[in-house]
Order: structure tokens, then C-alpha cells, then sequence
């Protein structure tokens, strides 16, 4: 029997339920912007404020397989507005940890998308 596990939640709610559940997964002082991505409905564009003097900005593409799995795809690191490596250890660590807080967010969520 082939499964037909589309996203059926609308992109706007969806949208909405990550802007309520995404800063309870971030560390304290983090702030997560959730815009809708007009090319893509199953995507999702977030972008992370990284708290501290840093002023880091992580921009991310999140996009629905199906209802319950997510694609995560970095689209840039800036600092100051500026474009910067995101090669360094110190930067693929804070990467890799946003990552987790993404899924975790998902996970949370799958009672709302995996309907």
C-alpha cells in the first residue's frame, strides 16, 4: 500500500504554529523570525538572531517532505549584515545546534501536520 503522507496543513498555519513553538526550543535571548516561502508551499524560511555581541543572523530554508519529515538547507551566516564563513568550528557548531532546534521544533509540531 503506497503512503501518500503529503503536508496538508496550510502554509500560513504552519507558519503561525512555528512562530508559537520555535523560541520555546531556542537558547534564552535567541529570536526566530518564520516568513512563508512564496516559491515553495511545503517551505518555510526562518531566520535566527543569535543572542550575545555576535549579532549573528542565520537564515534557513525548511522544507516539509511529508508531514513529518523536514529538509533543513542554510542559505547564509551573516554578521553585522555582513555575508560571513560558515566553514569555521566555532560556526558549524552554533549551525549544527540550530539545526537540532529546528527538528526539535518539527517534532513538536508533528500532532499539528501529521494530521
Amino acid at each position: 500500500m503506497a503512503s501518500n503522507d503529503q503536508l496538508s496543513v496550510p502554509q500560513k498555519d504552519l507558519a503561525e504554529a512555528w512562530r508559537r513553538t520555535l523560541p520555546e526550543r531556542l537558547r534564552a535571548g535567541d529570536q526566530a523570525e518564520v516568513y512563508e516561502d512564496e516559491k515553495n508551499p511545503n517551505t518555510l524560511l526562518i531566520t535566527i538572531q543569535s543572542a550575545g555581541r555576535q549579532d549573528l543572523e542565520f537564515d534557513f530554508a525548511v522544507t516539509y517532505v511529508d508531514s513529518r519529515e523536514i529538509d533543513i538547507q542554510l542559505s547564509d551566516v551573516e554578521k553585522d549584515g555582513q555575508s560571513v564563513d560558515e566553514r569555521t568550528d566555532v560556526m558549524q557548531e552554533l549551525i549544527a545546534d540550530y539545526r537540532r532546534h529546528l527538528h526539535e521544533c518539527a517534532q513538536a509540531l508533528h500532532h499539528f501536520t501529521h494530521a
